[in-house]
Parts: C-alpha cells; structure tokens; sequence
C-alpha cells in the first residue's frame, strides 16, 4: 500500500482521528462521574456518545489505511470533566463546535480535490457531530427550566 501523498488531507484525517479519541476520553470519563454523583440514566446517555465517537474513530483509521496514513493521534488534550452536568454539557458544547468547524472545512477540501469517498465519511461524521450539538443544546436547555441538576 502506497503512502497518500497530499500531506493537507493526511493532516485532516489525523486531526479528526486525535478529535475523536480525545471525544472519547473525555465523556468516558465524564460517564464515570455523573455514575458515581448516581445519575445512571445520564451516565448511559454519555456512555452512548462514547461508542458512537468510537465508531467516528474506526472509521477515520479505516480510511487512512486504504490510503496508506499512518493512523496516529497526536497528543491528546487534557480531559475537562466539569463540576456539575451544566458545565460539562457546557464544556462538551465546544469540543462538538470545534469538530463541526473541522470536519466542514475537511469536506469542503476533498470536495475541491476531488475525493469524494473521503469528502462523503466527513460529511457524514458532520452530520453526527451536528446531531450532538443539537442534544447538547437541549440538555442545556432543560438545565435552564429546571429539569436537571
């Protein structure tokens, strides 16, 4: 298998992939907190969005080995746990905004040099992202009505 050789969309692929892996860390282990504070229903809740970033993850590593990129994170970010469900909704609402940003000017990239099988698993995993920001906003949003504590 021959290295891919446009070193923007190596760049690309690896930043998502280190998004991703640092997506993980960190609501797993926001997961475990809201558990041991006993709010299982929301612990299962970011459980969920832990294998769905997973899944992000696989995906983006599948991609880079067909076309022959290492698939290695960079350094991954501190975790930011958050000291109540507001902040950590709070705190997950950048991290989805920073990954929208990324994976709309990653598929408008290989739109533009043409690869579509790249350009199509951006997109898709956009949509996700943009899925979670909207739950993440209604989270919110319930905190402020008074649903949540």
């Amino acid at each position: 298998m021959a290295m891919y050789s446009d070193p923007r969309l190596s760049g690309y692929l690896t930043r998502a992939l280190s998004h991703e892996l640092a997506a993980v860390q960190q609501f797993l282990m926001q997961s475990k907190l809201v558990g041991l504070w006993g709010m299982a229903d929301m612990s299962a809740r970011m459980r969920e969005d832990v294998n769905e970033e997973l899944v992000h993850a696989e995906r983006l590593m599948e991609r880079m080995l067909v076309l022959g990129i290492p698939s290695n994170a960079t350094q991954l970010p501190p975790v930011r746990t958050g000291r109540s469900v507001e902040e950590m909704l709070q705190i997950n609402r950048v991290l989805e905004i920073e990954a929208i940003r990324l994976y709309e000017e990653a598929s408008h990239y290989c739109a533009r040099i043409r690869d579509s099988e790249t350009q199509s698993l951006f997109a898709e995993i956009l949509q996700d992202e943009l899925g979670h920001l909207s739950e993440l906003d209604r989270g919110l949003m319930e905190i402020q009505k008074g649903a949540i504590s």
